[in-house]
């Protein structure tokens, strides 16, 4: 019997059992496919470096090559802003990565394999049971054998996956409203002078302030690109995915003049209601991490960052679990957790409404303000010292009306 089973090798899956193997636990992971996989979420937060370093995972990462980021910056029209991590409030790292998802999701599953963690690859969970002695997994290999496999305890890291609340009908749906994204890789061949790659471009829609853009570069000359919105908003004729991306994308005026150039050679992609919610965090013998939690907005690329925050607050409250030391789940993994989660959320709301956008573009930004909004931004949405988080409605209302 394994201390603890995995559903998952994405980033929160492998932190988790970093974190798992590093304190003695017998660990196993399992992966309904196989690793180099293309997935989204590319730009990583600062609070990220803290994370991966503290479960030993971040070396591996820093000596890859990877795309250096040291913050965020904003356009609209002709209007240009940015934040800069290391100028933050919070304490910790203030640069990261922006990463090829298929490249750093093997890098971090490779490692903790090197670490002594047995990793089962192209093995899917199809149903799920839990005693008073132990949980069981039901799982089907490529050739559609299946067998059960028993542990302590189960980490559903799956992220879209979203197994065990399937499986325990968990799922919700989300508050927030159905949201389409077109994306895909391009060459960009950008040659304008004054581009920062060291920071992730989000760019607000010239006519439409509740459609928005991503522009990621990688270290290779590569960027991801990716529109966001209401489909009826953005593509209400049904065109296809790539006419809809570039259409949009080239009437942005600062996004038109830095990719006035790029090849489109990848197929555009969709993803569709992708914000995800559900009824628990956790329960006899499991808990949820990740995506297979609650998907907020790509907005503020958010989603790696609570992965790996998940990651390290559940392994932390397991671990004492199984050493049979007393544990909170509710205040020290659920309560936690949503700290930083409603946090992120106020301002994913705020920019949709218009609110936060306003504060982002004011010529008149208060320092003390912008490093505590820049800490947010940066990933550190459970910093308690910091009054945008623990009252972020609030702040954020006022601060707006201000601005």
């Amino acid at each position: 019997m394994y201390d603890v089973v995995i559903i998952g090798a994405g980033p929160s899956g492998s932190t988790a059992a970093a974190f798992c193997h590093n304190a003695g636990l017998k660990v196993r992971i399992v992966e309904k496919s196989t690793m180099p996989k293309f997935v989204i979420g590319e730009s990583l937060l600062a609070n990220c470096n803290n994370i991966l370093e503290e479960a030993g995972l971040l070396e591996v990462i820093e000596n890859h090559g990877f795309q250096y980021k040291n913050g965020a910056a904003f356009s609209w029209r002709d209007e240009y802003t940015y934040f800069d991590f290391l100028d933050k409030s919070s304490v910790g790292a203030g640069t990261t990565f922006q990463v090829q998802r298929a490249e750093f999701d093997k890098l971090l599953v490779d490692e903790v394999i090197k670490k002594g963690v047995e990793v089962s690859f192209n093995t899917e969970v199809v149903d799920a049971k839990f005693s008073d002695e132990c949980a069981t997994l039901i799982i089907k290999d490529e050739n559609e054998n299946k067998k059960e496999l028993k542990a302590k305890f189960i980490l559903d890291a799956s992220g879209y996956g979203r197994v065990l609340p399937r499986i325990l009908n968990l799922e919700k749906p989300s508050i927030l409203p159905v949201r389409t994204a077109y994306f895909t890789h391009i060459e960009d061949n950008i040659t304008e002078p004054l581009y920062d790659r060291n920071k992730i471009l989000i760019t607000t829609h010239p006519t439409m302030r509740d459609v928005w853009f991503w522009l990621i570069p990688f270290s290779n000359g590569r960027c991801s690109i990716g529109v966001v919105g209401e489909k009826d908003r953005i593509n209400p004729d049904d065109l296809t995915s790539e006419i809809t991306l570039k259409t949009h994308v080239y009437k942005a005026p600062m996004l038109k003049r830095l990719l006035n150039n790029a090849s489109w050679d990848m197929e555009v992609k969709t993803l569709n209601g992708y914000s995800k919610d559900v009824k628990a965090l956790y329960g006899k013998r499991f808990a949820l991490l990740g995506n297979a939690t609650e998907f907020l907005d790509p907005v503020f690329s958010s989603g790696v960052t609570i992965a790996l925050y998940s990651s390290k607050l559940a392994s932390k409250c397991l671990i004492k679990t199984l050493k049979n030391e007393d544990v909170d789940w509710e205040k020290e993994y659920k309560d936690e957790l949503m700290l930083g989660v409603n946090a992120f959320r106020t301002y994913v709301n705020g920019w949709y409404d218009g609110a936060f956008q306003d504060v982002i573009y004011t010529k008149n930004k208060n320092i003390k303000i912008k490093r505590m909004i820049s800490s947010i931004l940066a990933g550190y949405a459970w910093d308690r010292q910091n009054p945008f988080v623990v009252k972020s409605d609030e702040k954020l209302k006022t601060l707006a009306a201000f601005c």
